[in-house]
């Protein structure tokens, strides 16, 4: 009996505006593994087939900065949907690079995306019956970091 090979449907695309990271520096005591860095989110919007709305302002990426080269990455912001419903989203992921494109990612400047491995594992929670599909699914997607914004692509696996 053969398993099943997982499936990509695409779920929808997210910009998420940032403002400029705050450096709280290197992390000490039991567990440390790096530097944190806290990155506010200011707004954006959500557009797929099935959600469309607006990322609303307050959320924030608390990143682990382990090396010069990848950060550990734990988004949690709210989206607002057109029907007026809410979605609570976590978002981990892995960004890495060479030292050279994430200096100047960290500086503000533009970094082709292809250079970047950028992947990430979206949770959500619903307080909609009809969103509960968000809930019981896997998702993963990829992403992008840009001076002012994060761009990502969700796909729910299948």
């Amino acid at each position: 009996m053969a398993l099943p090979t997982p499936s990509l449907e695409f779920a929808c695309d997210l910009v998420v505006h940032v403002a400029p990271p705050l450096e709280a520096g290197a992390i000490t005591g039991l567990n440390s593994r790096g530097r944190r860095r806290i990155i506010p989110i200011t707004g954006g919007s959500v557009s797929g087939p099935q959600m469309q709305g607006r990322v609303l302002p307050g959320g924030a990426d608390f990143q682990l900065v382990v090396s010069d080269t990848c950060a550990d990455l734990d988004a949690r912001y709210l989206l607002q949907l057109d029907g007026g419903e809410h979605v609570f989203v976590q978002n981990r992921a892995l960004r890495r690079g060479s030292a050279a494109d994430i200096a100047k990612l960290v500086r503000g400047e533009p970094v082709d995306p292809a250079a970047i491995y950028f992947r990430c594992v979206p949770t959500f929670e619903v307080s909609s019956p009809a969103l509960a599909w968000l809930t019981e699914s896997v998702f993963i997607g990829t992403g992008a970091r840009f001076p002012d914004r994060v761009e990502m692509r969700f796909f729910r696996v299948g």
